[in-house]
């Protein structure tokens, strides 16, 4: 089928194109008839433009078409842009040709807000669902966000990379992992890009990395997946201070370039972006259990600190901040234990509005300490001697963190679900659509 090539989008139509010639692709949003003169809404990723059919001007053929168009109609438009005063935004499109390009049946929710339909409904008619402007709004803001971090690693002379998804080995030595049957062998799906982006660092120094993880956590919150998009980084010759003050970069980094580029887009979210102040605050692990004693909830030390304790502790410190030097048997084996006081570690969470964004730390970056390590935990170092072995051709000391890109787009966007900011979520009850 020979059907009309898009040259405009719908953003692109102002005022300023009056009596130009242009050909907008899209779907039928709204169809008003006031009798003599017929309105079509089409909308297209980018917004909206009005199509006008008024007799005696349209051409007849297309007079009858559009009494057979219907809401989701995929349609073409050639035509010419009027400025207007009376249409909403200011131009609309008088057409000279029209193609249905496709007719679209009843859609399965109302994705134009006079009915709000519950969450499990959209996300089980989540390509339906994903045609609402908030959803666009969203995911528009997604992208851009993704870039924003990207320059920033590049700024800082990073190099991206991609790490494979079917491991042998248990990245972080949990549990916690999807086998997969690989030909004759078990495998598993990753949960990090750890040691790879580790063993990395021998050679490309500094390493980031944006792609899918996987944990079989069997978690039913507003916060968790079993599949997310993960934002890792690795540096060589850094410490967990030199890489918190990159993340720290990047948070605020992405605040403001959506704060500044994205107005339109949050006002149909309804949502204030407010760029965070740098330096955040650092905390220690035991300010913290401090901290929450004074509001109520005691925390055992060497235990995580739950939920209802982050949330806490963002109302008393009301911005961005960093919880350091957690207890070395709560981190991962790799963690570097503090040279003053081993049964503490260099590393960080980083905290926004109750929710961990992100958690790092110095990685150990000797052979026999990271062995020592591994086998005070209950781990065969055997089981990791590919990576092992990397460490004699001379590791250099190295720092890094995973930025959970889905619960940074939650707590950005203001989301009390992380569902809403992932196309298809991946839950422990939710495998498709």
């Amino acid at each position: 089928m020979q059907f009309l090539r898009k040259t405009h989008w719908t953003s692109d139509i102002k005022p300023e194109l009056d009596g130009q010639e242009v050909t907008v692709c899209g779907w039928v949003w709204e169809i008003r008839d006031l009798g003599k003169v017929k309105f079509v809404v089409l909308r297209d990723r980018e917004g909206f433009v009005q199509i006008t059919f008024k007799k005696g001007t349209t051409p007849d053929e297309l007079l009858e078409l559009v009494k057979k168009l219907k809401k989701e109609d995929v349609i073409a438009v050639r035509g010419i842009v009027k400025a207007s005063k009376i249409a909403r935004s200011g131009v609309e499109i008088f057409p000279v040709e029209v193609q249905i390009l496709n007719e679209a049946k009843s859609l399965p929710l109302d994705i134009w807000g006079e009915v709000r339909s519950e969450l499990g409904t959209r996300l089980r008619y989540r390509a339906a669902d994903l045609k609402r402007p908030e959803n666009l709004a969203i995911f528009k803001i997604s992208s851009i966000v993704t870039k924003t971090i990207r320059e920033v690693f590049y700024r800082h002379r990073f190099v991206e990379v991609f790490t494979p998804k079917i491991i042998s080995t248990c990245t972080e030595g949990g549990a916690d992992l999807f086998q997969v049957m690989y030909f004759e062998r078990v495998a598993y799906l990753a949960q990090s890009p750890q040691l790879y982006k580790e063993q990395l660092t021998a050679s490309l120094e500094r390493v980031f990395e944006i792609g899918p993880a996987f944990r079989a956590e069997k978690h039913n919150t507003n916060y968790h997946l079993n599949e997310f998009i993960s934002v890792d980084a690795e540096a060589a010759f850094m410490d967990y201070s030199d890489v918190m003050n990159i993340l720290e970069e990047i948070i605020c980094e992405v605040y403001r370039v959506v704060a500044e580029n994205c107005q339109e887009l949050l006002k149909i979210l309804n949502v204030d972006v407010k760029v965070p102040k740098r330096p955040f605050k650092r905390i220690t692990y035991d300010e913290a259990l401090d901290m929450l004693k004074r509001r109520g909830l005691e925390v055992k030390w060497g235990e995580d600190i739950p939920h209802a304790g982050l949330e806490l502790l963002s109302e008393e410190i009301g911005e961005p901040f960093f919880i350091i030097d957690w207890p070395t048997d709560l981190r991962p084996f790799y963690t570097m234990p503090r040279s003053d006081d081993p049964k503490y570690s260099e590393s960080f969470d980083l905290v926004i509005n109750g929710i961990e964004i992100a958690s790092g730390s110095t990685r150990i970056h000797i052979r026999e300490k990271l062995e020592e390590e591994m086998r005070r935990r209950g781990l065969n170092p055997e089981n990791f001697r590919f990576h092992l072995e990397v460490f004699d051709w001379g590791m250099p000391p190295h720092a890094g963190f995973g930025l959970g890109l889905y619960r940074l787009l939650m707590v950005l966007l203001n989301r009390s679900n992380i569902r809403e900011v992932v196309l298809y979520p991946r839950d422990r009850f939710r495998l498709e659509p």
